[in-house]
């Protein structure tokens, strides 16, 4: 079996030396003494300042919501976002009551786009009031972050970045997770740096990253007292254990990634339509999407590779405007598009070069 994707696990022995410290200390949660280490091990890592540690990607998200101020409460808000990307990027903006507003991607490059979001906000015929963009590196592309940035200055606008796939991408040689208001990841047992469950969220101002350190321990200030209305968000010793292992390891685990990349990119070549990729950005081979040309045949393609034992998987299938009920007339046509025809092929560190090479030839054979 060749699954689409394998969490990697460090070597036991060094997992066994964290755990040890754990049971000696006794300190499970709580801003434990690994959450602390593996805080500035990741920041000193990507190049970032004001990184906070949850305990998954979702609440990354709706807690950098209510950090930046955009969480509606009561009110009647919105925000703009993409309709191809996962549902965890819809649903934490609608438990936040703030109601997503799709707006379509760039038919190539997948991510957010920018001409279309100005149109949409030149048209103003929202029925909430839009406070913020929410757009998304899909796959690790990166965004037209300038523009979107230029966008959100000129109507006033918070821009959070759901950065899910973006460990590690560089944009002109820095973070891609250094632009925005607030960028979110994901360190889901499927990702590339995980730790089990887990995900972050880095700031570009001080204040929002305080806020938020607040929030994720039910509102409580350093002093104890309760200041504000707060979750239980927290990352806790066990899950930074195991960040700390996989960061030892993430650039082995980065450059075999990039080796079966390269493979599928050579042996797939005028085979599959590929994503393309913002030539600012330096990509982290986290996921490899191919496009057929039409669903009928990514089906057929998926059929055979599974019943070779092989375990493709559509990301993001189906758009999520269609979910979400986005009435015929307000399609997203590109989402739609390339939701219907992407599939995802396995990758992960231990790969085989024959595993790959089985996922090639038997796409060519069908495309045949």
């Amino acid at each position: 079996m060749i699954p689409v994707t394998k969490p990697y696990l460090p070597k036991r022995e060094k997992l066994s030396h964290y755990i040890d410290g754990i049971y000696q200390r006794s300190w499970l949660t709580n801003q434990g003494p690994l959450v602390e280490e593996l805080t500035r091990r990741l920041e000193d890592y990507l190049g970032l300042d004001n990184l906070l540690l949850v305990a998954n990607g979702t609440l990354a998200l709706q807690i950098a919501y209510q950090a930046v101020e955009i969480a509606g409460g009561q009110e009647r808000v919105a925000a703009i976002t993409t309709p191809f990307s996962f549902i965890a990027t819809t649903s934490s903006l609608r438990w936040e009551n703030i109601e997503p507003t799709y707006v379509d991607i760039e038919p190539r490059g997948w991510c957010l786009d920018p001409l279309r979001v100005e149109e949409a906000l030149g048209q103003r015929t929202f029925n909430r009031h839009i406070l913020a963009l929410v757009p998304v590196h899909v796959f690790g592309n990166a965004c037209d972050v300038d523009a979107l940035a230029a966008i959100a200055e000129r109507y006033g606008l918070k821009l959070i970045y759901d950065g899910a796939h973006a460990f590690g991408v560089k944009y002109r040689g820095t973070s891609l997770l250094r632009y925005g208001d607030a960028s979110t990841l994901s360190f889901h047992a499927t990702k590339l740096f995980h730790t089990i469950e887990g995900g972050a969220i880095t700031f570009r101002r001080k204040e929002h990253l305080e806020r938020a350190r607040r929030m994720i321990n039910f509102g409580s200030s350093p002093a104890g007292g309760v200041e504000a209305l707060g979750i239980n968000a927290k990352m806790n010793e066990f899950q930074a254990a195991m960040g700390l292992c996989i960061l030892d390891d993430i650039d082995e685990i980065m450059e075999r990634r990039a080796e079966i990349w390269n493979r599928y990119r050579s042996g797939l070549q005028g085979v599959v339509e590929f994503q393309e990729i913002n030539k600012e950005c330096e990509i982290n081979c986290s996921y490899f999407p191919v496009v057929f040309e039409s669903e009928r045949m990514l089906i057929s393609v998926k059929s055979e590779l599974e019943e070779a034992g092989m375990c493709p998987r559509r990301y993001f299938y189906p758009s999520l405007d269609i979910l979400s009920g986005v009435p015929p007339h307000d399609a997203k046509a590109n989402s739609r598009a390339v939701s219907e025809r992407v599939l995802c092929l396995p990758i992960y560190p231990d790969m085989t070069t024959e595993d790959v090479r089985a996922v090639i030839d038997n796409i060519c054979r069908v495309m045949k």
